[in-house]
């Protein structure tokens, strides 16, 4: 398996042209899943005891596998949070791969990780959090807000022994992404959700944790803001609950694993104020910096306190902190051992084409919202929820039920046409099922967001 031969060398060709052609094409359809037993019929049997071939089994991909999977960059795919990594991003994830670096310790992998952390250097900048705050990269949202509340757990244990015997609580809204109640499983830490499927405001922070009795005081020790949800793009109010947490010593993160590239933006830059005042911040490079999945990112206002919660011991580690291995680890500052340097895509992409080609096309998911706002406000048989926050885009279709929602978002997916799905936003008492777009592909046009309203008449 492991020998250089002519069909090893013929295969990588065949590979690079796949890809060559992938990352050129400019017209394709999206893709839509097939059932398994379907998908069993097409192919058959593909791994066997004695192998089926590499020729055969890339023509199984090629002819079915891959029109089975939705592609995350298609320009009209603005369902849920989609991805547009840039091609230059897409071509190095390929050396990332081929070079087989394991990233965990500077020993090993020196050169990504250096690659890594020139990158994660611009991330911070745009932050504004204090000198000496730094980052690493993730497999996602979730590690890095786990990664993080990890963090904070431990510095508030550190604090004094009662704490230790303690279950933690923290405080979020109902508006954050499901990642933070799925990850405080996981640290088995208490939820306490602020009523509020829209901004968090300081004020409804304060009334929550005023109306905690001395016992949950005593084990609240974070607070989790949102940086622009998911379900709508909405910013909390980061000074004002920054203030708060300063004040009754609360660990502060701040989840914007998807608005945080809306940081590059100077025309909604100042919607962030009070980020730079955050503990720990949350931001996903393969949403809207451009990059392939999988790529998150986790940032600590002071470091070494997440390494005193993350880095392992074991005396077959013990060589990469000796004198001979001194460097930067990443493995030390969140919950993975094992690591791909899966940030060098991002370092390759920002290299070729600077941080001002980043800004311009965080702009453009912006300008497409506000594009997607106006065309709606023009036509008769659609409105707006809400106005447009961010890059997301709430509007409904007069007069429709949630299935008739569920049926259109079904047809035009099946047609290869587009894929936007509905969400629910909270109107009083009620959730209320709407469309939604989310833009962040560059290169959708207002005539494919003109296009899939008219497809809803």
């Amino acid at each position: 398996m492991h020998k250089i031969d002519l069909d090893l060398v013929e295969m990588t060709l065949d590979v690079m042209k796949y890809t060559i052609d992938r990352i050129s094409k400019t017209e394709d359809v999206i893709g839509k899943p097939q059932k398994a037993a379907t998908l069993k019929a097409l192919v058959g049997d593909t791994v066997t005891d004695k192998g089926i071939g590499g020729e055969t089994a890339f023509n199984l991909w090629k002819q079915h596998l891959m029109h089975a999977n939705v592609k995350i960059d298609h320009p009209r795919h603005l369902a849920f949070v989609p991805a547009s990594p840039t091609r230059a991003s897409i071509l190095f994830d390929l050396v990332t791969s081929a070079s087989s670096i394991h990233g965990a310790y500077w020993m090993e992998g020196a050169g990504g990780i250096f690659c890594e952390n020139e990158a994660m250097k611009w991330i911070v900048s745009l932050t504004g959090l204090p000198e000496g705050a730094f980052g690493v990269f993730t497999s996602g949202g979730t590690a890095a807000n786990l990664s993080a509340i990890v963090t904070a757990r431990e510095y508030w244990r550190s604090l004094n022994d009662q704490n230790k015997s303690q279950k933690g609580l923290i405080i979020t809204s109902i508006g954050a992404h499901s990642s933070i109640k799925a990850m405080a499983k996981v640290v088995d830490v208490d939820v306490l959700l602020v009523d509020t499927e829209d901004r968090l405001k300081g004020s409804a922070l304060q009334h929550t944790i005023d109306k905690l009795t001395p016992q949950q005081k005593q084990r609240l020790f974070a607070v989790v803001a949102t940086g622009g949800t998911t379900n709508a793009g909405i910013i909390d109010d980061l000074d004002g609950i920054a203030t708060i947490c300063q004040a009754e010593n609360l660990w502060f993160h701040v989840d914007a694993a998807y608005g945080g590239g809306a940081l590059a933006a100077d025309s909604v830059r100042h919607l962030f104020n009070g980020i730079e005042k955050a503990d720990s911040i949350t931001i996903d490079p393969h949403k809207w910096m451009f990059s392939p999945y999988d790529c998150g990112a986790v940032i600590y206002k002071q470091p070494e306190l997440a390494k005193k919660a993350h880095a392992q011991e074991g005396s077959y580690l013990d060589i990469f902190k000796d004198e001979g291995a001194h460097g930067f680890n990443p493995t030390d500052y969140q919950i993975q051992l094992t690591r791909r340097v899966r940030g060098l895509p991002l370092w390759f992409s920002l290299a070729t084409h600077g941080t001002d080609r980043y800004k311009q096309a965080v702009e453009r998911g912006l300008e497409l919202a506000a594009i997607s706002g106006q065309l709606i406000k023009d036509m008769d048989h659609v409105e707006l929820v809400r106005e447009p926050s961010l890059s997301c885009v709430l509007y409904r279709r007069k007069g429709w039920t949630p299935n008739d929602y569920r049926d259109w978002t079904f047809a035009n997916h099946d047609k290869g046409f587009a894929l936007v799905t509905p969400t629910k936003w909270k109107t009083g008492d009620t959730f209320e099922t709407v469309s939604r777009f989310c833009f962040i592909n560059p290169d959708t046009t207002e005539q494919d967001i003109k296009a899939i309203l008219e497809s809803m008449k």
